[in-house]
């Protein structure tokens, strides 16, 4: 990962891992900050700088640690050891919190946070704590090793279970490490076009399809989200391509094993705005007939236009890939 710069908060470097990112990116200039969520040169950029503000790399401690009650794949959305992405998807929710300041943001008080996890699920029945909820930690991987430290110590001392999408295939570390089938791992795909003009900066479909082959035969309880769908035109050939192409390169034990989240897209004014200036020649995602306002700024495809999309999308992935189970449309 090539970054243009680091900031930092000084205290972070009281920690071991702040200490390994400090020798890691030497090379780079450092600029400490106050507080890694208030930059205020970052805030008084331009739209237009979006993509170039995910190249610098801040680092920090994470100072809130509130779980949310989540009733889907897990129990509890779990603030982690990151926020932010360095890719730059024309749809991501996390702009809708941090605006043009959507950066990748790592958090060095790792084993803090773990300490939390493990401790309220030793305090209660068995939970789900889901940690990838504003990153994507495999991602987020391959610059901390947090996976590496994560994995076999939850493995190890953790009750409940773990578990994080992605949309990005550097798994391979991951494959020998002691999880104990305590982490569900879950791929994020899309059809290839989408991911090509819309997913700017992540894994290609068949490399996703792989990585999580990889997973699955490595004994890691897997998923897949169908996530965001876009009804863009021609979205019916697109899915029942996609479904088709799962159909086709998921090993059978994949198949067997693995759950579908589907989630059809949200947008907002604050997408539109940053797109318009950071990526002219991009498609604009907001579609008018289909659309309607889903709270300040934000918008969601209308009602009977959700129905259509469930339906056709339940009734083609019982065609194509038989009785896997769908846990939600959302």
């Amino acid at each position: 990962m090539k970054f243009d710069a680091v900031y930092y908060e000084p205290d972070s470097l009281n920690y071991e891992l702040g200490r390994e990112l400090k020798e890691k990116y030497a090379g780079l200039p450092w600029f400490p900050i106050a507080s890694h969520n208030s930059i205020k040169e970052m805030q008084e950029k331009p739209n237009s700088e979006f993509g170039k503000m995910k190249r610098n790399l801040i680092i920090g401690i994470r100072k809130t640690h509130k779980y949310v009650e989540n009733h889907k794949v897990s129990d509890y959305l779990v603030p982690y050891t990151s926020s932010g992405c360095t890719a730059m998807c024309l749809y991501c929710y996390l702009v809708c919190n941090y605006n043009k300041c959507a950066y990748l943001r790592l958090f060095v008080n790792r084993e803090q946070m773990l300490d939390r996890i493990i401790k309220k699920g030793k305090d209660s029945s068995p939970l789900v704590f889901e940690i990838g909820s504003n990153s994507d930690l495999v991602l987020e991987n391959t610059i901390t090793d947090n996976l590496m430290y994560t994995i076999p110590r939850f493995a190890e001392e953790g009750t409940g279970k773990l578990t994080f999408p992605t949309k990005f295939d550097m798994v391979d570390p991951l494959l020998p490490l002691e999880h104990r089938g305590k982490i569900i791992f879950r791929m994020s795909v899309n059809p290839q076009s989408i991911i090509k003009r819309i997913e700017l900066g992540t894994s290609g479909l068949n490399e996703r399809i792989e990585a999580v082959n990889k997973m699955c035969e490595a004994g890691y309880p897997c998923g897949l989200l169908i996530a965001p769908v876009i009804l863009t035109e021609g979205w019916k050939e697109l899915y029942t391509g996609l479904l088709e192409e799962l159909q086709e390169t998921l090993t059978e034990k994949m198949k067997k094993q693995m759950f579908l989240e589907i989630i059809l897209m949200t947008y907002s004014f604050i997408h539109r705005a940053i797109n318009a200036d950071a990526f002219p020649a991009a498609p604009d995602l907001y579609n008018q007939e289909l659309m309607t306002g889903r709270g300040r700024g934000r918008y969601c495809y209308r009602e009977d236009t959700r129905a259509e999309a469930e339906t056709f999308l339940r009734a083609e992935v019982k065609r194509i890939l038989g009785d896997v189970n769908i846990l939600y449309i959302s």
